[in-house]
């Protein structure tokens, strides 16, 4: 077992492993480079809203912000939050039992989304899009009434891989989930702090701690969304040729405008040749 002086109850029963503490220092790294990178922390004393879907990435997302609060690495006061969005058979209860035991100060709130989804979207169409504008208002408003100044939120870098496709290939634009990003109102930052954590590690560290893992069963029941086309085809890509994920993302990283096509994020037209000429 790990040192139990050491670390935050959210990892109480880790396991005595060399993988498992090589895992748990990459997220803690690429957590900590992500909120650094993207400007995400502001003034000392901030309060954040941390979304708490019962998943094996938001699981993750709490465990580790915890811990680099819990070494003084992270200057802000975390909250934790599960909306309940009234899928039937939500298990109500393994949240609250689990935020209690590990000593994490949180809020449960209850909203029946489930209905309005049901209702609104036709019969064979994908749920995710109202879900998601439904779960965001209530959340920016619960980060409203708690005094929060952000609201956090698991997606990994897998998320913003899948997202930059379907937005290239069904939406086309290049664009993808920002790690951060100001509401439209402008008062409340969304923050995603796993932005370069890999899913799979996601899931080795959330198994590896056997925490009580929800499953999504409104859209996750649903065949043949885009998103799992292009998780697929990302899958299929990186079987053939390993570390084709990372290679994706840090191009998102480095993007370069004069070599797009854009005219509104590049001046084309006024290029100028230069008195030695250049190869365009």
């Amino acid at each position: 077992m790990l040192d139990q002086d050491e670390i935050h109850p959210l990892f109480h029963g880790a396991p005595d492993t060399v993988s498992f503490r090589k895992l748990r220092k990459r997220l803690v790294r690429e957590t900590r480079e992500a909120i650094e990178q993207y400007g995400m922390v502001g003034a000392p004393g901030e309060r954040w809203l941390v979304c708490l879907s019962g998943g094996k990435d938001s699981y993750t997302l709490l465990a580790i912000l915890h811990e680099l609060k819990w070494r003084g690495l992270l200057n802000v006061d975390l909250l934790a939050c599960n909306l309940d969005q009234g899928q039937p058979n939500f298990p109500a209860t393994v949240l609250p039992e689990f935020l209690e035991r590990m000593g994490v100060e949180h809020r449960i709130e209850y909203q029946d989304t489930y209905s309005i989804v049901i209702d609104k979207v036709a019969p064979g169409r994908t749920m995710c899009a109202m879900c998601s504008r439904l779960r965001r208002g209530n959340l920016y408003r619960i980060a409203r009434e708690e005094g929060c100044s952000t609201v956090v939120l698991g997606h990994h870098r897998d998320d913003l891989l899948e997202t930059f496709f379907m937005n290239l290939f069904h939406g086309g634009r290049l664009a993808t989930m920002p790690p951060r990003l100001l509401n439209d109102e402008g008062d409340l930052t969304l923050c995603r702090p796993l932005a370069l954590v890999a899913e799979a590690d996601c899931e080795a560290f959330a198994t590896a701690m056997n925490y009580p893992i929800i499953p999504c069963d409104l859209c996750g029941s649903q065949d043949g969304l885009q998103r799992q086309q292009v998780k697929r085809m990302l899958d299929e890509w990186e079987k053939n040729s390993p570390g084709r994920r990372g290679v994706i993302f840090r191009a998102l990283m480095h993007a370069r405008p004069s070599h797009l096509a854009d005219p509104k994020l590049f001046d084309f037209a006024g290029l100028m040749a230069t008195a030695q000429g250049e190869s365009p």
